[in-house]
């Protein structure tokens, strides 16, 4: 089990060489393990790695064998562990040839020994590959069907000399379509809507064992665990769970899954916990001013014109996933159920009522149900038909209800993350993977509450800040969270930037408003790639396959207006210059908090010092290990400065006192002070080692400061990052003279 990881993105740029070039500075760091990012032979050029295509060597591109032997070793060396990420959903087909089993079910079909390790609707009689765009032009070289760069195997005797490659093509197991024809025409699962990363049949024993012969020689070679990407995509994530438990019984197994406010993983998945996604929610909460909720909304509606609720521009963007996005994967549901008029409204009416990913039946069948009572009360004239589909969906054996399963998942993902956290921008701070934008702040009982229950329930599970999903960094969120204490102030940048705005989508006007604000005058051409994201996965106004020139136009015009207009640029600076301290304040309190609460903490590439990440590729920028091992091995102070040294000291003192010290972390005990601050402080008492931190800085400042607040500790204390030494009831703005933030050892 490892006291903490940190996480790494194996890349060409950044291959396992690299990674254990780098081992020696995570040691000294504090580090327990290497979480890496998946190893296996991925798409030439792919700079993420879930696109694998070749499950049975490592990436070549990445480092392959020797590089991965090589880190291993370096790691066993220097007494750290290794985590591998792991994809078992899906494999990548953008480029049929780099994928071995891929390529030989195009050629073979149906005949192909690859045939039963994808999920394929072979009732159409020819696999659909939505390829093709306007200009059709298809052509035969070296036995090879092609259509400009792209190509595809002939099958045995499909081809002769004189043929016409259009004919030619007319004989093959697959049949190139218009790209625009996927969404409603594709006859293989895919990830989400991603057509070029079709769906693995691990829920076969002998898929699982194919596609996991190297993951299971990892584990005999000694990783320490595994992380496991969108189990919700598998028919049944269970039952995968526990073959691979069966592979790597000691394993620390951790899962990516994205739980609702209140939903708990089910009870019999063999698993230390999430990737960290709800401790997030968490951490990010217990640092916004909640009390300033009413003001942001009413602020939201007045700017943008937009008073719709969180509830309603969730429905409309899964709505708009079941209609655009998914109608292959709806319509080859309802051919499950000839007789059921009307099914492929009701089913899609279904997966749009979830309001959990997916249930896991018989568990979760709850969810179902209120799903099914959700979908009749908004469509009453699908009553009968809803009624007609519930046995069959409550049916853990049926076919229906495994695809709903998995359809309820993909809805959410998209319709929400992809799509509505990208539209409704009241608090963008909020609208992150795993977040809930209606829950405007976290009280300090609640926060203590879940943590109670994480070290009761799940206290191996992992915890983050940031992951290479999440749409913003973490810094960048402390930065937005100080917004909640300053609205008179964001409300004059916010109308000043939205006078200056052209865009037609006032609301989206405000979302980049925010994101300036969150991010601060970074390198022009980052932003200008992160607004051209948003603004295409919000689907409104512009998107990914029909682009909206003038609309676009209008979206950058206004980021280049925040940077060479003169009003604009020096409000933008003035804002920064207002928040600047208390960002540096949040930002150190979350990352003690997160690595000192219950669970195991990651801490993502870089963010030892502060980050100004976005959503990826962003968040993939090269790291400069040069500079970090400098501020490490320098004689860190207590300046809070621009260099984020100080973020490198709390990162290491909480680090290396979990390695080194694991026995100060085995209780949870919510620590009060008494006082007039006591809402500024988040405390408490790990079992011998005590965190402290600072919550709502501006509205502390304003209130005089700590005053007379005290704060009673259990004995005699060091703090970890000064040295200094304290007994009994203290001051609590003695023991945070230095820092926000104080880590205290018995």
């Amino acid at each position: 089990m490892p006291t903490s990881t940190y996480r790494l993105q194996i890349r060409a740029g950044f291959t396992l060489d690299d990674a254990a070039a780098v081992v020696d500075y995570l040691q000294d760091l504090g580090v327990g393990a290497l979480y890496l990012s998946p190893l296996l032979k991925a798409t030439s050029g792919s700079d993420h790695g879930y696109d694998t295509v070749d499950v049975r060597m490592v990436d070549p591109e990445r480092g392959g064998e020797e590089g991965f032997n090589n880190l291993r070793g370096a790691a066993a060396e220097a007494g750290l562990g290794v985590v591998v990420d792991i994809v078992p959903n899906h494999l990548g087909i953008s480029v049929p040839v780099e994928n071995p089993a891929w390529w030989d079910v195009l050629k073979n079909g149906r005949e192909s020994e690859y045939a039963g390790w994808f999920d394929i609707d072979w009732s159409r009689g020819r696999i659909t590959v939505p390829i093709l765009g306007d200009d059709a032009e298809l052509s035969i070289a070296d036995g090879e069907l092609r259509y400009f760069e792209h190509r595809f195997p002939l099958a045995p005797g499909s081809w002769e000399p004189g043929h016409e490659p259009a004919d030619v093509h007319d004989r093959q197991h697959y049949e190139l379509l218009h790209f625009r024809r996927g969404n409603a025409e594709l006859n293989y699962r895919r990830f989400f809507a991603v057509t070029t990363l079709a769906g693995v049949r691990v829920e076969e024993p002998a898929v699982f064992d194919a596609t996991h012969a190297r993951v299971a020689e990892w584990v005999q070679q000694g990783i320490a665990g595994l992380r496991i990407d969108h189990p919700d995509g598998l028919v049944d994530p269970g039952g995968y769970l526990r073959r691979l438990r069966e592979i790597a019984p000691q394993g620390w197994i951790t899962v990516e899954k994205i739980l609702e406010p209140g939903e708990a993983l089910p009870a019999d998945w063999p698993v230390a916990g999430t990737t960290g996604y709800d401790a997030m929610r968490e951490v990010n909460g217990v640092f916004i001013d909640g009390t300033a909720a009413e003001g942001f909304t009413t602020l939201y509606q007045t700017l943008t014109g937009d008073e719709r609720s969180l509830e309603e521009h969730i429905g409309a963007g899964k709505r708009m996933v079941t209609t655009d996005l998914l109608p292959a994967e709806i319509r080859r549901m309802a051919a499950l159920v000839p007789e059921v008029p009307d099914a492929e409204a009701a089913l899609a009416e279904v997966a749009i009522a979830f309001e959990v990913y997916r249930s896991y039946l018989p568990d979760g069948a709850e969810n179902l149900d209120a799903a099914l009572e959700r979908a009749a009360s908004r469509r009453p004239e699908l009553s009968d038909t809803l009624d007609a589909l519930s046995p069959r969906l409550h049916d853990s054996t049926d076919e229906l209800a495994l695809r709903m399963q998995q359809l309820s998942g993909a809805t959410m993902a998209k319709g929400i993350e992809d799509t509505a956290y990208y539209r409704y921008s009241r608090f963008i701070a909020l609208n992150e993977v795993g977040g809930n934008p209606d829950e405007f702040g976290i009280a300090l009982d609640d926060f203590h509450t879940a943590q109670v229950r994480r070290q009761a329930d799940q206290p191996e599970s992992m915890t983050t800040l940031s992951t290479h999903d999440t749409k913003r960094g973490e810094d960048v969120r402390a930065r937005l969270a100080v917004l909640s204490e300053i609205l008179p102030e964001w409300t004059s940048f916010a109308e000043l930037m939205l006078n200056h705005s052209d865009i037609p989508n006032r609301a989206f006007a405000y979302f980049v408003a925010q994101s300036l604000a969150g991010v601060g005058p970074i390198d022009r051409p980052r932003l200008h790639a992160y607004v051209e994201k948003a603004m295409r996965e919000a689907s409104d106004g512009t998107g990914w396959v029909d682009q909206d020139e003038a609309f676009e136009a209008a979206v950058h015009a206004l980021v280049d207006a925040a940077y060479d207009d003169p009003e604009l640029r020096a409000a933008w600076e003035a804002l920064l210059h207002r928040v600047e301290a208390a960002a540096r304040s949040n930002a150190l309190g979350q990352k003690l908090v997160q690595i000192t609460m219950p669970g195991i903490p990651d801490v993502y590439q870089g963010t030892e010092i502060w980050e100004d990440s976005l959503v990826d590729p962003d968040n993939r920028r090269p790291v400069d290990f040069a500079n970090l091992r400098g501020l490490l091995a320098a004689d860190l102070g207590p300046a809070i400065d621009d260099s984020g040294a100080a973020k490198m000291q709390v990162t290491r003192a909480a680090l290396r006192l979990r390695r080194d010290q694991p026995e100060l972390f085995t209780e949870y005990s919510p620590l009060t002070a008494q006082g007039e601050a006591v809402d500024h402080l988040l405390a408490f008492d790990r079992g011998g080692a005590v965190t402290l931190a600072t919550r709502l800085p501006v509205g502390l400042a304003e209130a005089g400061g700590w005053g007379a607040t005290t704060i009673k500790l259990p004995g005699s204390h060091r703090d970890v990052l000064t040295g200094r030494t304290f007994e009994g009831t203290v001051s609590v703005g003695d023991v945070l003279a230095d820092y926000p933030v104080a880590l205290l050892v018995r």
